[in-house]
């Protein structure tokens, strides 16, 4: 047989008390039978085992602790009625809590304004610190007292883990009986959907882990490692919030309170090993204890902690040696701590004599002064001698007694005056003339109050607390206000908690020069931050706090620290040498001061020189047949057209303007055609002549003489100014700085408007060129010893080859190399054409004079 099914043969009292045993067996994955429902009888619930602290009154409020550190064994033998040993290691800082509530129950029992002539009770349980005793408490809570199966609690303060809130939550919520945690923080209980009867004095983990990251973030933290409860105690928030602000967890470790000194071992491995120098514990302060004293043993004391709400305030720690060697420095978020006048007294005047029936009190009795008291009916320990009645916790200063910093036990103060107000609303009158519990129809009674009245006016309160501070409820939530904590030593070599800033919902406020660093400003990163000019680059397969700094592209700047991308300049600006900043894009272009213009300049004069000598010799000697052969009126208009082409290679150099973006263009279209027509001429004529030697042929030298000659020339030439007229008329070329080129310096050059015009131009002295070619090379072998068709054939092969190669060459050269290349075609074309078809002609005129008559150029 089953615990749960035993559970069941124990009480059938209720309808809903079955509902609830069912509920227990459904939430641990157990079934029942319903033969055993059916055979359920009442009988007393097992309490020998279950420690309490319990007060009659005409309304009874429940209470869930966790008193104890030490939990039982559990004799899992089915068989038999279960058995439970009881907790040990009293704590002494729960005691409080449980003294919280009861101190509160008092001082509204004296109330004149609160539930007047009303008494309420409490029944207080301890829970040890384990799901399972707390649902056997809450079920016991809710089923009956040890007397009467019939008398139930409206309202239970528990649930003093996120994990143990939820269990007792949807157990308890069936029944509608709300359930005010004072300490449960998981943003999931925030659900009314899945929690609707629960409650909570205490803020949602959200809020402290977001203040926490804020914190990581406001110092510089963006790596650091986590040690968590192995529950649902802030690890969901956790995660959430710090990778939203940037933050990434090196490690996650659990700790199990059952394996607690494996598990704290195994985590104090992981924080020696990890390169994260800041550690977040979100843990219970027991737990928080062993760690410590792991990390003490393995002599880790160079780490930066931060503390969770639980442990960031526990006096417990503070005084432990083991913590001041580790953990000094500690940075946390505390439960805002809130002055309860009349506590200190309270918990001073305490005494077994007037409590003899309060095993707890009892128990601290003998643990603070080594003896039984007198009027203990049953003491703990009865190996222990009898107290002498003159002991007092007056000069006893311990977790207990210390009221300085009251912070989870003012949360439990606060339950227990939500609680109150609740049932002074629902026990209130509408006509407010009669006092609560007062025969009227139109009012409640306490003894008849059901858990579902009580869970809708809990909703609803809103009161001023004796503090003065107002409270009230958002859904399962109240305000969230913590307090920033630092652990500073003093000179005594003892750690104390000082506050250094506070936290109100999702805005922090940070003293940082009140804070004191073991040894310095921590500094916990994966990666340096990059600095300016670079930017993060994510390493593959790890988080994104580690990074490698990438320098920025050209062009792009990064003038922040850590920044995740560069930004590109403007087009009109670039980069500086360290990526720190835009500055301005230098002009650049071909100028005369510069070694490649003065070169280019110096060889495109030279061939102009050189082209005005070659006139001049043909000048001087215009009598010779050498010059007067073959119209040499054409040979003087071809040297003029070369000379105007070297010329016109000197207005690509300087400074583009409007004008001179034109009249470079049109000067070399025009200047090449003049020359290659004079050619093309000069080729056809040379056809004409020896055809015209033919029988029959004479007549056709008369379509081809001097006047034919100039015509066509003039022809040929008047195209290519018209198509230069009408493109530089349209769409001119217009300077303009070559923004789409990287770099420093920008490229002003001319930029072609009319791709076509220029298209155009550079087609009419390709088509007359090919053409030239054509024929110089049909009239190559024409029996002359003097044939200038061969002449013209090697020139306009060099010509044509120049300007193949320039394509290519004019494409890949980069800004004002470009403007090079097309001069560079320009002067080499036009020495090609001069030295081909005059240095023969000037070797003879000047070299070899007897060479130039008639009869030896006409010679076969």
């Amino acid at each position: 047989m089953s615990w749960f099914s035993w559970l069941f043969t124990q009480c059938r009292c209720s309808a809903p008390w079955l509902l609830l045993v069912g509920l227990v067996g459904r939430e641990l994955g157990l079934r029942v039978g319903w033969q055993v429902v059916q055979t359920a009888t009442c009988s007393r619930w097992d309490t020998s085992s279950v420690q309490g602290l319990f007060q009659n009154g005409d309304m009874v409020i429940g209470g869930l602790f966790s008193l104890y550190n030490k939990p039982p064994a559990i004799d899992h033998d089915f068989t038999q009625r279960p058995h439970y040993e009881s907790c040990t290691g009293l704590e002494n800082l729960p005691l409080q809590y449980i003294y919280a509530m009861v101190f509160a129950v008092e001082e509204i029992n004296h109330s004149t304004t609160l539930l007047p002539g009303v008494k309420l009770g409490y029944h207080i349980h301890d829970s040890c610190g384990l799901p399972l005793w707390a649902l056997r408490a809450a079920l016991s809570l809710v089923g009956g007292d040890s007397t009467s199966c019939n008398s139930t609690v409206p309202l239970i303060i528990g649930g003093d883990s996120s994990i143990t809130a939820q269990i007792l939550s949807r157990l308890l919520g069936p029944l509608s009986v709300p359930l005010m945690s004072y300490t449960a923080s998981c943003p999931c209980l925030s659900d009314r959907r899945q929690f609707p009867n629960f409650f909570r004095t205490m803020p949602s983990d959200i809020y402290q882990a977001r203040a926490i990251a804020q914190l990581a973030i406001r110092l510089n933290w963006t790596w650091i490692g986590a040690v968590m409860a192995n529950n649902d105690y802030g690890l969901t928030a956790i995660k959430e919030e710090t990778q939203g602000a940037g933050v990434c967890l090196a490690f996650v470790e659990a700790l199990r309170r059952e394996n607690i000194v494996s598990d704290a071992k195994r985590a104090a491995l992981a924080i020696q090993a990890s390169t994260a120098r800041v550690i977040l514990i979100f843990t219970w302060y027991t737990d928080v204890r062993e760690l410590f004293l792991q990390l003490a043993k393995r002599n880790v004391t160079d780490r930066q902690f931060l503390a969770s709400e639980a442990w960031s305030t526990s006096g417990d720690l503070l005084q432990n040696p083991a913590t001041s060697k580790v953990a000094s420095g500690v940075l946390g978020v505390a439960i805002r701590s809130s002055a309860m006048p009349g506590f200190e007294n309270y918990l001073k005047r305490l005494n077994p004599s007037r409590h003899p029936d309060d095993k707890f009190l009892i128990e601290f009795w003998e643990k603070m002064f080594g003896c039984s008291p007198a009027a203990a009916p049953f003491p703990s320990n009865a190996s222990l001698p009898l107290c002498s009645g003159t002991e007092s916790l007056e000069a006893v200063q311990n977790l207990f007694t210390d009221t300085s910093q009251l912070r989870v036990t003012y949360n439990v103060y606060l339950a227990a005056y939500a609680a109150a107000h609740a049932l002074h609303s629902l026990l209130s009158c509408p006509n407010g003339n009669s006092p609560p519990g007062k025969n009227s129809s139109t009012c409640s009674f306490p003894k008849h109050i059901k858990p579902i009245q009580v869970l809708e006016h809990l909703s609803k309160v809103n009161f001023t607390t004796p503090q003065g501070e107002t409270f009230y409820f958002q859904g399962a939530d109240v305000p969230a206000k913590y307090d920033l904590v630092n652990w500073q030593s003093t000179p005594e070599g003892q750690l104390k908690l000082v506050v250094i800033g506070r936290v109100d919902g999702f805005d922090l406020r940070l003293n940082e020069s009140a804070i004191h660093w073991s040894t310095g400003v921590p500094v916990s990163v994966c990666s340096e931050s990059c600095p300016p000019g670079t930017r993060m680059a994510t390493r593959k397969g790890e988080p994104a706090c580690c990074f490698d700094c990438i320098p920025c592209a050209d062009g792009e700047i990064s003038n922040i620290t850590g920044s995740p991308h560069c930004e590109p300049c403007p087009s009109d600006y670039w980069s500086n040498e360290k990526r720190t900043a835009c500055i301005p894009r230098q002009l650049d272009f071909l100028s005369f001061d510069e070694t490649l213009g003065i070169t280019l300049t110096t060889v495109a004069v030279s061939g102009a020189t050189v082209t005005t000598a070659v006139f001049a010799v043909f000048i001087y000697f215009r009598q010779t047949p050498m010059v007067r052969a073959n119209n040499s009126e054409l040979s003087f208009l071809l040297l003029l057209s070369l000379k105007l082409c070297f010329l016109c290679a000197l207005l690509f150099i300087g400074r583009p303007s409007v004008w001179s973006c034109r009249f470079q263009q049109a000067a070399f279209g025009i200047s090449f055609v003049l020359c290659v027509s004079c050619l093309q001429v000069k080729t056809i004529v040379v056809l004409a002549a020896f055809r015209s030697a033919r029988p029959g042929a004479k007549a056709l030298m008369k379509w081809f003489g001097p006047a034919q000659q100039r015509g066509s020339v003039c022809l040929f030439t008047c195209i290519q100014v018209i198509i230069c007229v009408i493109w530089l008329s349209l769409s001119p070329p217009v300077p303009q700085p070559d923004f789409d080129k990287p770099g420093l310096k920008v490229t002003l050059k001319c930029a072609m408007a009319s791709v076509v015009g220029f298209s155009l131009v550079l087609g009419y002295i390709g088509l007359l060129a090919c053409t030239c070619l054509l024929l110089a090379f049909l009239a190559r072998k024409l029996p002359d010893n003097f044939n200038e068709a061969k002449l013209i054939t090697f020139s306009m092969l060099i010509f044509c080859a120049v300007w193949v190669a320039f394509v290519p060459a004019y494409v890949s050269s980069p800004g004002k190399y470009a403007v090079a290349v097309e001069i560079f075609a320009i002067i080499a074309s036009s020495y090609g054409l001069l030295l081909c078809i005059f240095a023969p002609k000037c070797f003879i005129i000047l070299l070899r004079p007897e060479k130039n008559t008639k009869k030896n150029l006409m010679a076969k």
